[in-house]
């Protein structure tokens, strides 16, 4: 079949960019890193219940877990594009996160639980410079980095099943899992000598110049993905303690979460496919939408099948989200891509603080309180989304 005029074969470099290797081994560490953390993720609630924590406790640790890292995240980024270097911020954050869930291992109180557990996320600084090098490694991002997206969830998954079948044979207990989990985690390191760093410019701005740099409708962008982080804070843990309440176990909530984990790294490719084809709004529209109308099935579902079809709908919303939230970015961002995801990862991580702390607040009066409030900030982002102008994809 002949090829039709002005079509041109692609050179090994547009190849590349199609496909990239990059992706794939960060991909890998994600992987790795995810099949620690998420053997320890989904246990902690009940964990913290245990040693004595309450809902604030709960909602204190979802907060810190990804707020105070932020505050390292976007010097991570900033300093990556200053040195010029990425790949060294990417395996220093690994190398942090497998040493401190090794010390989770001595806390004995859930006070000391919430401090190692949030110092365990300062190796988040990785992940501005990792979604940098994604990013200037390809002309494909929605597909890219819901490839990492992908990875990352597949890692969930994996650990949840591994989970499940601890719990159905042996009933392990929780020291033991987290030594398993941190001895797994440490494989994250492997894939990142393999990388290839992609040459970039460094830049001599400060970090405040570098932010005031980007331009108004980034910074928009980056305002309206806040706003549904107010909503969409980190919910799972709470959609846990939900779901015990409603099964009277612990083994159906796991599954719960696997399902979750499933459907998210199931999707994510698909949907960051999609986004390259008609658009990054076109598909957060649709996963914000989904999250505003999820919210509202939590606070009137009562039945544990429907709710387990709830939970595992929730992993569409990340599918949908993550991979076209940082694609986004990256098609809005030219220079100091990794001042720019840093800012993102900074905004959406300090605003899970204040969002846990107060859905805690809400979960203590009722849940239906909590799912309500949820759907309101969610609709309230939605509107915010309408204004926001995108950039056309070729």
């Amino acid at each position: 079949m002949k090829k039709k005029s002005g079509e041109r074969k692609l050179s090994h470099s547009e190849k590349f960019h199609s496909d990239p290797m990059n992706a794939r081994l960060l991909g890998g560490s994600s992987f790795f890193n995810d099949l620690g953390s998420d053997m320890i993720s989904p246990l902690l609630p009940f964990y913290i219940l245990s040693l004595g924590g309450g809902g604030v406790a709960i909602g204190l640790i979802t907060g810190l877990r990804e707020g105070l890292s932020s505050l390292i995240k976007i010097i991570g980024g900033w300093a990556s594009d200053r040195i010029g270097k990425r790949k060294s911020f990417v395996f220093l954050g690994y190398l942090i996160s497998s040493i401190c869930r090794f010390l989770i291992l001595i806390a004995g109180t859930w006070q000391g639980v919430v401090s190692f557990v949030a110092l365990e996320r300062f190796g988040k600084a990785r992940d501005a410079p990792r979604d940098a090098i994604i990013s200037d490694s390809t002309k494909r991002s929605g597909h890219s980095f819901g490839l990492q997206q992908m990875m990352d969830s597949a890692g969930g998954v994996v650990a949840t099943l591994i989970l499940l079948f601890l719990f159905w044979k042996f009933n392990p207990s929780f020291r033991s899992l987290i030594l398993l989990a941190s001895v797994l985690g440490t494989l994250s390191l492997i894939p990142v000598f393999f990388v290839k760093e992609p040459k970039f410019k460094k830049t001599r701005k400060s970090l405040l110049k570098g932010i005031s740099s980007l331009s108004k409708n980034l910074k928009y962008f980056l305002f309206v993905t806040t706003v549904f982080t107010l909503a969409n804070f980190g919910l799972y843990m709470f959609l846990l303690l939900r779901a015990k309440e409603l099964a009277g176990g612990f083994l159906l909530p796991i599954a719960m979460y696997g399902l979750f984990l499933l459907s998210y790294s199931a999707f994510s490719v698909p949907f960051g496919n999609l986004s390259d084809k008609i658009g990054r709004k076109k598909v957060l529209f649709l996963g914000y939408s989904l999250f505003f109308f999820l919210a509202i099935g939590f606070v009137y579902v009562s039945n544990v099948i429907v709710f387990s079809i709830l939970f595992g709908l929730n992993g569409l919303v990340y599918a949908m989200t993550k991979p076209c939230e940082v694609s986004f970015i990256s098609d809005l961002t030219k220079n100091m891509k990794g001042t720019a995801f840093g800012f993102y990862y900074f905004l959406t991580g300090v605003i899970t603080i204040p969002a846990g702390i107060i859905a805690g607040i809400l979960w203590n009066i009722d849940s239906r309180v909590m799912f309500s409030y949820i759907a309101v900030v969610s609709f309230i982002a939605i509107l915010l989304l309408i204004f926001v102008e995108e950039k056309r994809i070729n």
